[in-house]
């Protein structure tokens, strides 16, 4: 009979997973959709909404056989936006309009359930890391979190898909420190190249990710520079399409998209009230637009130039403003300043939440890194890596939303370590109490 516990075992938690993780992504699916109409989907057909929205913006010139035009109020071509999420929406366009409330409904629709489907890696993810106690704590934290909520029913973005992609490519790492097969390395290849044309600040973290599993293969004596080289290769192969057609159409190379000359000199310009200075923006302000439509690329270099010879005169300034944007990020902090808060007017609620999820995700790398040492050093490396770049040129908000469910399980994990130490020390306490009272009865 004792020899029949684990399968048993085994079968009731498979069963559990089978029929409570569904309820779980419908559970964060309703809540998400409930909130389409409670944020700014109204706003979303209004003319100033539909002008600045750089991603329909793309996906109507696609639509309209113009390629992947400028998300400006342009119509040259442009490589500001990586392609996956706009070629969505212009599936999304060529189904119920243009513009429509229909096809607008229907972008939102698929956000929150991209979003929702989350929950599923992070089950997953959470389960391999810290146990089926944690992982289940972590896919209802992310079914019920007020970012995925708020920020998968109002921000139509490619966020939500890349958050789903980095959960299942820390899933696959796993796999990859495991084993060499060549399927699986080229198969993180694969979506490692789908996350980067969907945003590419994720490829900082895929040579990590790689070369934490190659040492970890050599290390126990597998092979690893062949599936290391055939998921490098995989990788380079899905982001060629988009090298070419970007070399063809600008006679340059560019690295997936070529904006980091203007998102440079949006946060490096002297300018500190708000981490970015919006109205700047070509999208706001005409005379921007008037030298971008001059061209794109030479528009992208002369930003960068500006911005590179601000930081240069001033480095100082820009040094203190790298670690604003950093305490940013993490805390949600910016500024008390009257004036900043009519722009943010929700900053004083969320600073707390902020930090309250960073320092339960700092707290659960903390209790891991003893029996969990490798664990701690993925999720640590992917938490340094992927916001870096924005310490540097400007951060938004929704710069940290793809990290969002790495806190909800690490977070997680330190709130179920720290009560089953409670329970394991409570005996003991309750004992301890007993013999001092006995002892204090004997002396009386």
């Amino acid at each position: 009979m004792a020899t029949l516990t684990g399968p048993i075992i085994q079968g009731k938690q498979k069963a559990a997973v089978r029929w409570r993780l569904p309820i779980i992504v419908l559970v964060a699916l309703a809540l998400r959709l409930a909130a389409i109409p409670l944020n700014n989907f109204e706003n979303l057909m209004d003319a100033a909404h539909i002008h600045a929205w750089e991603q329909g913006n793309v996906a109507r010139a696609l639509v309209a056989g113009q390629g992947f035009g400028s998300p400006f109020a342009s119509t040259q071509p442009s490589a500001i936006m990586p392609p996956v999420y706009p070629l969505i929406v212009a599936g999304f366009f060529r189904l119920f309009g243009v513009h429509t409330a229909q096809s607008i409904l229907a972008v939102h629709v698929f956000d929150c359930l991209i979003n929702s489907l989350a929950c599923i890696p992070i089950f997953l993810l959470a389960r391999r890391s810290f146990g089926e106690r944690a992982a289940w704590w972590a896919a209802w934290a992310w079914a019920i979190s007020p970012y995925g909520i708020y920020f998968s029913a109002a921000w139509a973005w490619g966020t939500h898909l890349l958050l789903l992609c980095l959960c299942w490519l820390l899933y696959l790492a796993q796999d990859l420190e495991r084993s060499p097969r060549l399927g699986l390395w080229a198969g993180f290849g694969l979506l490692a190249g789908f996350a980067g044309l969907t945003e590419p600040s994720i490829l900082v973290v895929v040579p990590f990710l790689l070369a934490l599993a190659a040492w970890r293969l050599a290390r126990a004596g597998n092979r690893w520079l062949l599936p290391g080289a055939l998921a490098s290769l995989t990788l380079a192969a899905v982001l060629s399409p988009w090298l070419i057609r970007d070399a063809l159409v600008f006679h340059r190379f560019i690295p997936v998209r070529d904006s980091m000359g203007l998102e440079l000199w949006m946060g490096n310009n002297g300018s500190n009230l708000r981490w970015t200075s919006d109205d700047l923006h070509p999208l706001h302000d005409a005379q921007e637009l008037t030298a971008y439509n001059a061209g794109e690329l030479a528009y992208m270099d002369h930003k960068a130039a500006q911005a590179k010879t601000y930081i240069e005169d001033h480095p100082g300034w820009y040094a203190w403003m790298c670690a604003r944007r950093a305490v940013y990020l993490w805390t949600g902090y910016w500024s008390f300043d009257p004036r900043y808060l009519a722009q943010e007017p929700a900053d004083p609620e969320n600073v707390p939440f902020a930090t309250c999820l960073t320092l339960l995700g700092t707290l659960g790398l903390f209790l891991a890194w003893r029996e969990r040492p490798f664990e701690v050093i993925r999720y640590c490396g992917v938490l340094v890596l992927l916001p870096a770049m924005y310490y540097f040129t400007h951060p938004e908000p929704y710069d940290m939303r793809a990290l969002d469910p790495l806190l909800a399980i690490l977070g997680c994990s330190a709130i179920v370590t720290l009560r089953a130490r409670a329970r394991v020390s409570s005996p003991v306490a309750s004992v301890s109490q007993e013999r001092g009272e006995l002892a204090g009865s004997m002396e009386f």
